[in-house]
């Protein structure tokens, strides 16, 4: 009986702990403001972080750590109103030539017209892989959680815990796939009027600057190598039947472009590992 009260007090202990794991995550502690000067803040004892854009320059941050494998949540409010030419980017990145990457990028518009999600996947330096889409709901009024899901099978993009996006490891038909290179995690706001907003015809109005994106609740879970023999783990980062027709859902009714469809582009066919895979 002993016995079987310690060892519920010790998982108790464990579960309080990664709970304060969780809720502890912290701006201070996690990440450096990199450029930006006085643009990028961090505040509410670290629980909350905001960078801005103004016409002198934009502003930015990176983790401290770097990754290899796992699921990164931010949630991030984006700038309000006209955010025509602005781009709030949030990605992972190795560096080098032949760097990795996985992009979250925010298209700004003219107020009532919508953002752009632009999506990319780089691996050894070689990017243009890119889908876009309209969200369902306007990303400026409240937080909402993008998420990546890092595994050496795939990729998942997530918007609010709907997978959008699916980027299947092709490497048995020779497509690189970002598996050896760690990435630390960075985001940004900067003014891309030649070409964020309708291709460079829309340009920033500095009368609304400054503009400002929030971020808070940043979640990392790192995933070991040993981690993927785990049923539970795996089937937990799989997308299931709901997931799928989520992701389905997602690609019908507002995906606006996907370089897998992109005929004039790559005249002499479609890049392989568009061919493997509906998604």
């Amino acid at each position: 009986m002993a016995s079987s009260i310690r060892i519920n007090i010790l998982v108790g202990v464990m579960i309080i702990s990664s709970l304060l794991a969780t809720c502890l995550a912290n701006f201070n502690q996690d990440f450096d403001l990199t450029w930006g000067d006085h643009r990028a803040k961090i505040f509410n004892n670290g629980q909350l972080l905001s960078l801005s854009l103004d016409k002198i320059s934009g502003s930015g941050f990176q983790s401290k750590k770097e990754y290899l494998f796992g699921r990164i949540d931010m949630q991030l409010k984006l700038v309000a109103g006209n955010s025509a030419g602005t781009v709030t980017a949030y990605y992972l990145s190795s560096q080098g030539p032949t760097h990795d990457e996985i992009d979250f990028e925010f298209l700004g518009n003219v107020t009532g017209d919508p953002y752009i999600l632009h999506t990319n996947v780089f691996s050894q330096g070689k990017g243009n892989r890119e889908q876009q889409f309209y969200l369902w709901f306007d990303p400026t009024k409240n937080f909402h959680t993008y998420s990546i899901i890092w595994e050496p099978q795939h990729i998942i993009f997530l918007v609010d815990n709907i997978p959008i996006r699916l980027f299947k490891n092709a490497e048995t038909v020779g497509v690189p796939f970002p598996n050896n290179q760690p990435m630390r995690i960075y985001s940004s706001l900067w003014n891309a009027d030649d070409w964020a907003t309708r291709g460079g015809l829309v340009k920033t109005d500095w009368s609304k600057a400054p503009f400002t994106a929030y971020y808070r609740n940043f979640k990392a879970t790192e995933l070991s190598s040993n981690s993927f023999s785990d049923s539970k783990l795996q089937s937990n980062n799989e997308l299931d039947a709901y997931g799928r027709r989520r992701l389905r859902w997602v690609q019908k009714y507002f995906m606006i472009y996907n370089y897998c469809n992109d005929l004039k582009r790559f005249p002499q066919g479609v890049p392989a590992e568009c061919r493997r895979s509906r998604f």
